[in-house]
């Protein structure tokens, strides 16, 4: 069955402009709809109207759509979870918790079942595939995530990239001149998940910044192999190189937060005497991250704000007679609050400065 992407590609437009096109929000040139609407003919296409319909009356639900691998545990997605259940009840909505790891044939049923009204997607990836859903069935939703076309969906984030610039621009302006940042795992890079991306083009960003030379490596889920991995890379310090050993850790992985310290002991290094460790996105009021400098995602914020936006579209879907609304964000700013970084010591210097 042809989709809206295979419409948009065969017409040599973005899947936007094909939905556009269906629903009249925007202005768009007779042109461009022609080859759309000769598109659709070719491909036999039919947007689904029967979501629209379902819709007709509201459920006072929102449909959360976590997607998460059996058996795996993540403290951050619990968090959100509740925290979006406790903004959604604010304004008197459910929640409904959707798992599927089929991200887009997920969304596509429960917009299709009419269980809710709207959907918070977490997990975001940069070109998201539910994207195409939503716009094709015209279901209101709102991202945790930024995607690479903004204007897609209404949405929220964390500013991960300028997290990771702020936190090796602090560490170089502190004396620290070679540092590893911790990303998140390969696959989380290979699927193109939205925070890493932009935290690694913030460590990239922040090295052409400041000169320093930040080693970007790939966080691992095991605690055993995380561990021989940054032993290998940090641990041996007989062999420094040109530049030296790194001096400062950035640690970008959320579930890798609570291994880090147990990991440091196992390769012989002391924290923060031998190695300054930065955490990027950790649950406000965690206690394994509470002694080292960190910059806090701001669950409870970015969950009520989502909640609000997926609401409004909802709301606004309903006034504008099944058009699609234009999309608002807010991007939340890294607080430095908690970015408090021991300068450097190198071999020689006195710690009062004598």
């Amino acid at each position: 069955m042809a989709t809206i992407r295979d419409v948009a590609r065969r017409a040599g437009v973005a899947p936007s402009t094909v939905s556009y096109v269906f629903n009249g929000s925007r202005s768009i040139s007779e042109e461009t709809r022609l080859r759309v609407q000769e598109a659709v003919d070719a491909l036999g296409y039919h947007p689904r109207a029967s979501a629209r319909t379902l819709r007709s009356s509201r459920t006072q639900v929102l449909a959360l759509a976590l997607p998460r691998a059996a058996g795996l545990q993540d403290s951050v997605d619990g968090r959100f979870a509740i925290d979006v259940s406790d903004a959604a009840n604010a304004l008197g909505y459910d929640l409904l918790l959707t798992t599927s790891q089929d991200k887009a044939g997920g969304l596509r049923r429960v917009a299709l079942s009419g269980l809710a009204d709207a959907a918070v997607l977490m997990a975001v990836d940069m070109e998201d595939a539910r994207i195409d859903v939503v716009r094709e069935l015209a279901f209101p939703a709102a991202l945790i995530g930024r995607p690479a076309d903004e204007n897609a969906l209404p949405w929220t984030d964390l500013d991960w990239e300028e997290a990771a610039a702020l936190a090796v621009g602090e560490l170089a302006a502190a004396g620290h001149r070679e540092m590893v940042y911790l990303a998140p795992g390969e696959s989380e890079v290979r699927g193109r998940r939205s925070y890493a991306l932009r935290g690694i083009a913030g460590a990239h960003r922040g090295a052409r910044t400041t000169g320093a030379a930040v080693t970007v490596v790939h966080s691992v889920n095991d605690p055993g192999r995380l561990a021989h991995r940054l032993g290998a890379l940090l641990g041996d310090r007989t062999d420094l190189g040109a530049g030296g050993p790194p001096t400062a850790l950035i640690v970008q992985h959320p579930s890798a937060h609570h291994h880090i310290l147990t990991s440091m002991t196992a390769a012989g290094l002391r924290v923060p005497e031998d190695l300054t460790v930065v955490l990027i996105g950790t649950l406000p009021g965690d206690p394994s991250s509470r002694r080292l400098p960190r910059i806090e995602l701001p669950v409870e914020t970015l969950a009520t704000e989502v909640t609000r936006l997926a609401v409004a579209a909802a709301e606004a879907l309903r006034e504008a007679g099944g058009r699609s609304a234009e999309a608002s964000t807010r991007l939340l700013a890294a607080s430095v609050g908690h970015l408090l970084i021991r300068p450097v010591l190198l071999p020689g210097t006195d710690p009062l400065g004598r």
